[in-house]
């Protein structure tokens, strides 16, 4: 494909949610000749040479869509245009890709349905997702083509047996997160350890932090992506009660550093094969029998799971598989 259209919110290394579609990025354009990036906001740094970052940022929400139609128009003809988890960019380019026959593929991964990403649906020529249950709508246009984790940035910890089972918690302070079911479920188990990192971005996250204050457990901020190698390694397992539908890409970076993990989500039972690794979501009891079941691993057995999940990640759910099949969906 000579070039290849990305659009994205943020193009910023240092962004400790967005950072992940760097290397996105970077896969794709290893693929084609030129990759034209659009984005609301973003900085060069780490992009490869023939990848140029366009941006659409303005005070209002109309020049936004001014600005976002003429960098679009800058950056055709193209082989095809890809918009990454924001349905309202494929309505927006939908008016100037679609009489031109110019592939449109939405990439989504979701829990939450609602009408922009149903129009959004009906505009593109194809969806790509995780898995066919992390797009929340049926549609024939789904392609499963895992998630896109850079395991070449995780790398496996040896991690030593400690009377402490230490469990980390990652994600933003979100309802939808379930947290609270985690909390309750490590009070109710013998030396386990938690640690937590995350974001609080809206009020309703804000306020939902400051409600599991009562748990008297220390709740950190957002670990900024350079860090989280070493925060994987110093975690005996990584704890995630995500609603069901779409997974969340912080287990699978976990799994890439033969952390084990525990999980709620049904999607995950493709990367987890035949451990017991889930729990039921808003269980503390389910949550908790897993805990001890995990304690009682010897160091061998735990590292056995930890480099299984290490290796079905690097085959089904690296940047590399991820960006094989924008482009194959994008055909």
């Amino acid at each position: 494909m000579n070039r290849l259209v990305f659009i994205t919110q943020r193009v910023d290394a240092q962004d400790p949610v967005l950072a992940a579609t760097i290397p996105q990025i970077r896969a794709l354009a290893q693929r084609v000749d030129e990759l034209v990036v659009i984005a609301q906001s973003g900085r060069p740094d780490g992009l490869p040479a023939n990848a140029l970052l366009r941006t659409f940022g303005a005070s209002t929400r109309a020049g936004r869509a001014l600005a976002f139609e003429r960098e679009l128009r800058r950056a055709l003809p193209a082989g095809a245009v890809v918009a990454h988890m924001i349905p309202v960019y494929v309505l927006l380019a939908a008016p100037l890709v679609r009489p031109r026959r110019i592939p449109l593929v939405l990439w989504y991964t979701h829990w939450k349905s609602h009408l922009t990403l149903r129009a959004a649906a009906h505009a593109a020529t194809a969806i790509v997702s995780v898995d066919r249950r992390s797009f929340p709508l049926e549609s024939a246009k789904v392609h499963p083509i895992g998630h896109g984790i850079d395991v070449h940035e995780f790398v496996c910890a040896d991690r030593v047996v400690l009377p402490t089972l230490r469990a980390l918690v990652l994600g933003r302070y979100s309802p939808a997160k379930g947290l609270e079911t985690i909390l309750e479920a490590a009070q109710r188990v013998e030396n386990v350890e938690l640690e937590l990192h995350g974001a609080a971005l809206t009020e309703l996250e804000r306020a939902h932090r400051r409600e599991l204050e009562r748990f008297g457990v220390a709740l950190g901020d957002a670990v900024p992506r350079a860090q989280l190698p070493d925060v994987f390694a110093r975690a005996d397992v990584l704890v995630n009660n995500m609603r069901a539908g779409a997974p969340d890409k912080v287990v699978y970076e976990a799994a890439a550093s033969c952390l084990p993990v525990l999980a709620s989500n049904p999607v995950f039972d493709e990367l987890f094969g035949e451990f017991p690794l889930t729990f039921a979501r808003d269980d503390a009891d389910s949550l908790a029998d897993r805990l001890r079941w995990l304690a009682q691993l010897p160091a061998n057995e735990r590292a056995r799971i930890g480099r299984t999940l290490q290796d079905r990640v690097a085959r089904r759910h690296s940047v590399d598989t991820w960006a094989e099949g924008v482009i194959a969906a994008a055909q």
